[in-house]
């Protein structure tokens, strides 16, 4: 399969990139700087730039650019880059898709969004089918997700990949967990109450190639495990999982200190089911946390070794 790759070098784009090599697909990466190696093509999405020939016959368009969400202390100016780097990127691989002719458009786009698309959702249960809820990020996600509407116009297959939080050591969520779990002073986040939508990072890759082949399905993909915990239970979970005390805490004032606005977003409770891949039959190869957390841990150990 030729696929066009947009955000290769974040967390999630450069094992993807890896997976998808070894599974012998022609991959095309799109990079901001000058070309340098072959697979690589140059495109500038925030003045919505792209060769519609680097597109042209392609099977498939995966799109995983964005800013880093947690990377910075938000401030004005980062919050509108963490929209505008979502909304370009995607907008100009939607509009350049629709331009081609019929015979030369992919048959297929797997756009990156996320669980922040529902808000805090408490101890409610939410699937696709569930609303958009409130705050910055539910409201990044929406314009998000609304970018990539000329593609759908255009008869393209369009898959919205509302990710959680993908559990690998070496990256996301868990990386700068570790180092404070394996001294011994891991804590749960505030009253510890609230869910959190994690998902096994091969579980992630595996939905993302099932969703790559299954042309029976569009719109919005919950990419979460099918058994979401609370902060307080991941917390022990992985202080079992390194053999270590997990019992203190971080009150939530000192996170808002800490991470200023970001906090009211990192305490969120999301209670997320994968209603679509579970109604479709995808099967996880990591459905509980402490499964995906050793896999997690026994990957970073083969790295080391």
């Amino acid at each position: 399969m030729r696929i066009i790759l947009a955000g290769a070098s974040g967390f999630l784009g450069t094992r993807l990139t890896g997976r998808l090599r070894a599974a012998g697909h022609d991959l095309t990466l799109l990079v901001r700087r000058p070309a340098q190696e072959p697979g690589e093509a140059t495109w500038q999405p925030s003045a919505g730039q792209l060769d519609p020939a680097v597109v042209a016959g392609a099977d498939a368009v995966i799109n995983l650019a964005g800013a880093g969400v947690g990377d910075r202390r938000w401030n004005a100016r980062y919050k509108g880059l963490i929209r505008s780097s979502r909304v370009d990127t995607a907008g100009t691989i939607a509009q350049t898709v629709r331009s081609l002719p019929a015979a030369d458009r992919p048959r297929v786009l797997l756009q990156s969004s996320a669980v922040g698309w529902y808000g805090d959702t408490g101890d409610r249960q939410v699937t696709e089918d569930s609303p958009a809820g409130s705050g910055f990020l539910a409201d990044v996600c929406r314009v998000w997700e609304a970018a990539v509407r000329p593609a759908e116009d255009a008869g393209i297959r369009v898959a919205l990949l509302r990710t959680g939080l993908p559990l690998d050591s070496r990256g996301g969520l868990l990386k700068p967990q570790m180092v404070p779990f394996r001294l011994g002073v891991g804590a749960r986040l505030g009253g510890g109450r609230q869910w959190v939508p994690w998902i096994g990072l091969n579980d992630w890759l595996s939905a993302t190639d099932f969703l790559l082949d299954r042309d029976d399905l569009a719109g919005p993909v919950n990419m979460v495990g099918p058994e979401p915990v609370t902060n307080a239970t991941f917390t022990r979970v992985l202080g079992r999982v390194l053999n270590r005390p997990a019992v203190l805490q971080v009150p939530g004032i000192a996170l808002q200190v800490a991470l200023g606005e970001f906090a009211h977003e990192a305490l969120r409770s999301q209670r997320v089911l994968p209603g679509v891949l579970q109604r479709t039959g995808f099967v996880f190869a990591q459905p509980t946390l402490e499964v995906a957390l050793r896999a997690a841990i026994d990957r970073e150990s083969n790295a080391v070794a």
